[in-house]
C-alpha cells in the first residue's frame, strides 16, 4: 500500500519492518530514511511519523538537516506546522523532521492507510530536497 503513494518518487524504494514500526529508504541512503515507529517520549507511548538522519556523528546529521532547513518554506506549505526539526527523540546525536501522535486504537482498521498516506507525505515532500541538498 506505501509504494502507491510514493511512486513518482526517484530511486530505488527499500524497506525494513521492525517490532515497533516501518523503515523506508531510497537507494543505499540508510542513514537518511523515514520511518513510522512506536517510541517513548516522557513515558508515553507515541507514534513517531517523519525523516531521520542516523548518522554515528552529529555533525553529519547537522548538516543533512542544514540543507533541508534551508527549504523550510516549502516543507512547511507541504506537512504543516506539526513536524519537529531537531534532535531525535533519545539522542543527541541523531536528527529528525517529525511528529508524534496518539498510537491507534487497535480496532481502527483505518489507521494503517492514515500512517501510510502520512509517511508518503514525508517522503514525497523531503525526498526531492534531500537529493538535491
Amino acid at each position: 500500500m506505501f509504494e502507491g503513494f510514493v511512486t513518482d518518487v526517484d530511486g530505488e524504494l527499500r524497506s525494513s519492518a521492525h517490532r515497533r514500526g516501518l523503515k523506508v529508504w531510497f537507494d543505499e541512503h540508510t542513514r537518511e530514511h523515514y520511518e513510522a515507529q512506536l517510541v517513548r517520549v516522557d513515558g508515553e507511548v507515541g507514534l513517531e511519523i517523519g525523516f531521520h538522519s542516523e548518522y554515528p556523528k552529529a555533525p553529519a546529521n547537522d548538516e543533512v538537516m542544514t540543507a533541508i532547513a534551508a527549504n523550510e518554506a516549502a516543507w512547511r506549505s507541504e506537512l504543516g506546522e506539526e513536524p519537529v526539526a531537531g534532535a531525535f527523540l533519545g539522542s543527541d546525536v541523531w536528527r529528525r523532521i517529525s511528529e508524534v501522535w496518539d498510537p491507534p486504537d487497535d480496532e481502527d482498521v483505518d489507521a494503517v492507510i492514515e500512517v501510510a498516506a502520512r509517511l508518503a507525505d514525508y517522503v514525497v515532500t523531503l525526498e526531492p530536497l534531500r537529493r538535491n541538498a
